[in-house]
């Protein structure tokens, strides 16, 4: 049975010219997993059970898999082949009292104000007013037990504590600490995939990859939305790596529009804010998106064009954003570098977030491809050191 709608084309998924991708060319398997895991509850800080359905899903398909704190990692046979990682996290609220209600990011992250020096910051503040009406659900951190069903009545900015509350009628009964996740299925139009898909579309791939016969490394990280999900991980590679870890982080991109977000079909990234990415693996992805003839942008680049338009007109720069790959780089000391590949999206941390179907097409491809190059070349690397 489908857990997912299909809707109509809207003004904002207007078709462009060239190719048209139809949901028809995803795999099914991949988009019953996504519809499947888009349903399931994992607030900034709460994933545990999440991790539990993550588990179910991969063993499923083959994967040995093990948990740390932060962290759940799933091996196939070749584990050293290649190693991927994606986030668990989605956005959500967190009751902090009788009848109040936070937003979970910046509790988990033990942010008391928000200072505005951040890009998720600043876009929270512009999508404040988005989140009226929204049906809300809590939940059993550990378990995913259902607690009751509620709406928001009302968001905003509180000027004493300067942190985003919210209203919520329905969930008077919840004591502090239990999380709140916004209710959610995936629906599908002739142009996107929409919904809260940050971060569970990228992670729906990774678990795929296993369906396809996966034989190397995936990382499921917590807290990235709060800033921790790098310490995690790194962690991890100083006790069971090796002295030089590459590594490929994937992800969404936002974009200020859909319009925007189609003129290219995948995102790469030389660097970020804190960090060079490894030049040969990123060139290794731009290989591949050309052998299949993948539209990409490099966002560093792009954000750096923007803002030499953006200071002409005497206008605030863009940040280039601080990735989990980027914060790892910097923080490993030579131990893990790296680079990311990215599903470029509009509507970021929304309920209707929008992915173009050609975009997570071509992600679902190239994943595949660098799978299979990945196990080639280890195939090769051991013939050798028999030879």
């Amino acid at each position: 049975m489908r857990e997912y709608t299909t809707m109509k084309p809207d003004a904002a998924h207007a078709t462009r010219s060239g190719p048209v991708t139809r949901s028809t060319d995803l795999p099914a398997g991949f988009l019953e997993l996504l519809a499947l895991l888009i349903r399931q509850p994992s607030v900034v800080g709460s994933e545990h059970s999440f991790f539990r359905v993550l588990q179910r899903e991969l063993e499923e398909r083959g994967a040995q898999v093990t948990w740390y704190e932060g962290l759940l990692v799933a091996h196939g046979s070749r584990p050293d082949s290649l190693m991927l990682s994606a986030h668990i996290d989605r956005h959500g609220l967190i009751c902090t009292g009788p009848n109040e209600f936070q937003y979970a990011a910046f509790v988990a992250g033990s942010r008391s104000d928000l200072l505005g020096n951040s890009v998720g910051e600043q876009l929270m503040k512009k999508i404040v007013d988005r989140f009226s009406a929204e049906h809300v659900y809590a939940y059993e951190p550990w378990s995913g037990m259902y607690r009751g069903r509620g709406e928001i009545t009302r968001a905003y900015i509180c000027e004493y504590r300067n942190n985003l509350i919210f209203e919520v009628q329905g969930l008077e009964h919840l004591v502090a600490g239990t999380p709140v996740a916004f209710a959610d299925a995936l629906k599908i139009t002739d142009q996107a995939l929409v919904g809260q898909l940050d971060n569970v579309l990228t992670a729906a791939a990774l678990v795929y990859l296993f369906e396809q016969g996966f034989k190397g490394t995936v990382f499921f990280t917590s807290q990235e939305e709060a800033g921790k999900s790098w310490r995690y991980l790194l962690e991890w590679f100083r006790r069971f790596g090796k002295k030089a870890n590459q590594l490929i982080v994937v992800d969404t991109s936002p974009y200020p529009d859909f319009e925007a977000a189609t003129q290219q079909q995948l995102v790469l990234r030389n660097k970020d804010a804190n960090a060079q990415f490894n030049p040969k693996l990123t060139q290794k992805l731009a290989k591949l998106c050309d052998g299949r003839g993948v539209r990409y942008q490099m966002k560093d680049a792009y954000i750096e064009a923007l803002n030499v338009r953006l200071r002409a007109e005497g206008e605030d720069p863009r940040s280039l954003g601080s990735t989990e790959m980027g914060r790892i780089i910097s923080a490993s000391g030579s131990l893990v570098d790296g680079t990311t590949l990215q599903i470029p999206t509009s509507g970021y941390h929304t309920m209707s977030e929008s992915a173009p179907l050609a975009s997570v097409k071509a992600f679902i491809d190239v994943l595949s491809d660098l799978a299979k190059l990945g196990g080639s070349q280890r195939r090769k690397a051991v013939a050798v050191s028999h030879a």
